[in-house]
């Protein structure tokens, strides 16, 4: 039902939420119950690298770009972009200091952080939606702002659209991602070699390997070691190309990193290694329990970036042969998750 005032007013959301690729995806079922429940038209805010991602949102009226580097034209432009509309709402799901500001620079009085705030950042803001509670999942944190506002929070939807990408290989199409932030929430490669070797001898699967442009080295190596026909499309992909690949997968293995979110978030089933991460709050959503493995070391999950350790144990517990059976498991019932 629409929602106007007597004037006709139509309801105007500014959302804020500058990085990173997963975190981006968190926010979208938030994002469309806004936009659905009060017929509201949303501008986004994000940084530049995300722009052409952020317009794959059908939910999404106008992005507006964040540069990131102190260019003083690219500033002006921005600010201009920002003082266009006066909004109703005014929505960080950020919680940084960064995005605090922008959320104050903008025009309109509601402005609502989230919970998970930081850095001082409360204090531009005029309330904030729900309490600190940090044992869920990312995605129902972020929905915490539909409940604020006296909105029905109803099953998560992620609302996107890619091109499509001819893809000549057949399926069934296994993409590898053996690469994220953290060096510590890599499986070892030879792990993905391994795996990729026996689901491709045992389903004739193609294989594709993506990964960004620092990925490159080790996708290389993963490609090499594997041998036979693999796709290698690390370092050859923009964001919304690897959005239109993961799209076309019937299966992903991969760590805990921003590609698992996308493919998650696509209906795409994914079999997730994890170890010094937890998967309640940032497992691949709607797939916690058949798409995660991990290790049962008893100081997981640390959620530290170094290992005290050395090796990561709690990765290599995770054996290619229990992923591929889980990942053989997924690929005879499939989008069952």
């Amino acid at each position: 039902m629409a929602k106007s005032d007597k004037a006709g007013h139509k309801i105007r959301i500014l959302v804020v939420k500058l990085s990173s690729l997963g975190d981006l995806f968190h926010v979208l079922p938030a994002v469309h119950m806004l936009k659905l429940q009060l017929n509201a038209t949303v501008d986004w805010v994000t940084q530049t690298e995300y722009v052409p991602l952020i317009q794959c949102f059908p939910d999404v009226d106008r992005v507006i770009p964040f540069p990131r580097r102190r260019q003083q034209g690219s500033r002006v432009r921005f600010l201009l972009e920002l003082l266009r509309h006066r909004y109703d709402y005014i929505c960080d799901f950020q919680g940084l200091m960064k995005s605090a500001v922008l959320v104050r620079l903008a025009r309109g009085a509601r402005r609502i952080g989230p919970s998970f705030h930081r850095e001082g950042s409360r204090v531009f803001y005029a309330s904030v939606a729900g309490d600190r509670n940090k044992n869920r999942h990312a995605v129902d944190e972020n929905l915490d702002v539909v409940r604020h506002l006296g909105l029905e929070v109803s099953t998560p939807e992620f609302p996107v659209k890619f091109p499509r990408l001819p893809l000549e290989k057949p399926s069934p199409r296994i993409a590898l991602v053996p690469v994220t932030r953290w060096k510590n929430k890599c499986w070892p490669e030879e792990c993905f070699v391994s795996a990729g070797r026996q689901l491709r001898e045992k389903t004739g699967a193609s294989l594709y390997v993506l990964g960004s442009d620092e990925d490159v080295d080790v996708c290389r190596r993963v490609t090499d070691d594997i041998g036979g026909p693999v796709v290698n499309l690390a370092g050859r992909t923009s964001l919304v190309e690897l959005g239109s690949l993961l799209s076309s997968m019937d299966l992903v293995i991969c760590n805990d990193s921003g590609p698992m979110h996308v493919a998650a978030a696509l209906n795409v089933p994914v079999v997730a290694v994890f170890g010094p991460t937890d998967p309640t709050r940032t497992g691949p959503y709607g797939q916690l329990e058949r798409g995660v493995l991990m290790g049962r070391r008893s100081c997981r999950p640390c959620m530290d970036d170094n290992c005290t350790q050395g090796v990561v144990v709690c990765m290599r517990e995770v054996t290619p042969a229990a992923v591929v059976e889980r990942g053989l498991e997924i690929l005879l019932h499939p989008r069952m998750h």
